[in-house]
């Protein structure tokens, strides 16, 4: 069993964590990684916004809840505009906590990926390590489009 934590992005912050959890329960996106039933999740919250003043502290939350990885949502990723401190979180979690950090949950919605395409956002080449774990297939991405 691995113990996740997520963190969304606050723009986001009443979202339910439905696409999340289906990702999650269906090994898909960036829950690739794990074995179905192999991902428990022990934190769920917000960063509370820019600058993500709220990261430090659910990290110690979920750390003291037995995390393992803490999965930064898709929302970082697919916001416009997407997360500026999203490199920052993952340095900062990686230093204090020496824990993982995975960027993405639920597989990129296709009308975000066509968007993006068409503002020219992801087109810097530092985006392809980024978008790899959520970026799936069409039909998967369709699927996420609600």
């Amino acid at each position: 069993m691995t113990r996740i934590g997520i963190i969304i992005c606050d723009r986001y912050r009443r979202c339910a964590g439905g696409k999340c959890l289906r990702a999650m329960r269906n090994c898909e996106g960036a829950f690739s990684i794990y074995q179905p039933g192999e991902a428990q999740l022990v934190g769920y919250t917000t960063c509370d916004g820019c600058p993500g003043g709220n990261i430090e502290y659910a990290c110690d939350e979920m750390v003291g809840n037995g995390a393992e990885v803490i999965h930064l949502a898709t929302g970082l990723v697919v916001g416009y505009p997407p997360c500026p401190y999203m490199e920052t979180f993952v340095d900062l979690i990686r230093a204090k906590y020496d824990l993982k950090v995975v960027v993405g949950t639920h597989p990129i919605p296709e009308k975000y990926k066509k968007m993006h395409e068409k503002l020219g956002t992801w087109e810097d080449p530092s985006w392809k390590a980024i978008l790899k774990p959520t970026l799936a297939d069409q039909e998967t991405r369709v699927a996420y489009n609600g």
